[in-house]
């Protein structure tokens, strides 16, 4: 089985191609999102020609943009590092995401530092140059520095962007296009949506309910930029309370008393904090398995990543 093609900064896998020669291993990356990630790496500072070792370098504002120039002395690689990035822009549009190194005047996605034109700390406001490049061209792509999958909350919502935008180039994206693709990937993901964003799940909702408004292609490009952006925000106990709820309402005619009592109270006892969020829905999901309900059986909501993942134990 191939691994979703997911770019990532080369100093993450432990290549030495940081400036002063050295690599920021992530063991993360490499030994537990390796086994379902294809990674494809790229250093953006050695690809531009800078060389390793190479100088340290930094971002000055200059009255033309920001511009990539050497902390000590007056090298200036802001047109190599363009060169590079127009030529390689075009080679990632098969990636479903994208890992980047924190801190790197290429590579960092926020709060990089900027300096004038002589080299004075101004402020962090920035962003890498690659990083910058990369996030406007590919808008929905699902992006996050390694640093950052620290968090179990941004590492839980990266990881389930990146499922999720894979399903939508494999199954809804380019020849698969369909009104059948669309609305059976709509179905997939509605509690995902509703627990993401309701607001967002409401607008998408009378978006798909009259498919010859306009052209389906049209449809789909403002469906995915919805949905990737209800994706985006982080998902609150409360909101997860109100999907497992209503998951729940699919369910319980079918659950003995006693078993719908002890999930109501796992419910109860996540939204206070006591249990992580992969109680409950462990629960839920047995719940299904026992009575099976077609409409829930594809929802990813219940199955958004690979259970050895262990994402849902620490959130």
């Amino acid at each position: 089985m191939t691994g979703i093609p997911v770019g990532i900064s080369a100093c993450l896998l432990g290549k030495e191609v940081r400036y002063d020669g050295g690599h920021k291993h992530s063991r993360y990356c490499t030994q537990v999102l390796a086994k379902h990630f294809e990674f494809r790496s790229l250093c953006p500072e050695l690809e531009a020609g800078l060389g390793v070792p190479r100088p340290a370098i930094h971002l000055r504002e200059h009255e033309d943009g920001l511009r990539l120039v050497e902390n000590k002395g007056a090298g200036d690689h802001t047109e190599a590092m363009q060169a590079f990035i127009q030529q390689a822009l075009p080679t990632l549009g098969e990636l479903r995401g994208y890992i980047l190194m924190a801190k790197s005047p290429s590579c960092g996605m926020e709060r990089i530092k900027i300096h004038d034109a002589d080299g004075t700390f101004m402020n962090r406001d920035g962003r890498g140059l690659f990083a910058d490049a990369l996030i406007k061209a590919y808008p929905l792509l699902p992006v996050e520095e390694e640093g950052r999958l620290n968090d179990s909350v941004l590492r839980e919502n990266f990881i389930e962007r990146v499922f999720a935008y894979d399903d939508w180039m494999q199954n809804v994206a380019g020849e698969n296009l369909t009104k059948h693709s669309l609305l059976d990937f709509h179905k997939r993901y509605k509690f995902a949506l509703l627990a993401h964003s309701e607001k967002i799940y409401r607008q998408l909702g009378p978006l798909l309910a009259d498919l010859k408004s306009e052209p389906i292609a049209d449809i789909a490009d403002k469906y995915i930029h919805s949905f990737m952006k209800a994706m985006t925000q982080q998902v609150s106990k409360g909101a997860h309370v109100n999907a497992m709820n209503h998951l729940l309402g699919y369910l319980k005619t079918d659950m003995s008393a006693a078993d719908k009592t002890v999930l109501l109270e796992q419910i109860d006892a996540y939204h206070r904090g006591e249990v992580p969020l992969v109680v409950p829905m462990t629960l839920l999901r047995l719940a299904q398995r026992r009575e099976p309900v077609d409409y829930l059986s594809t929802q990813k909501y219940l199955t958004p990543y690979p259970d050895e993942l262990g994402l849902r134990n620490n959130v």
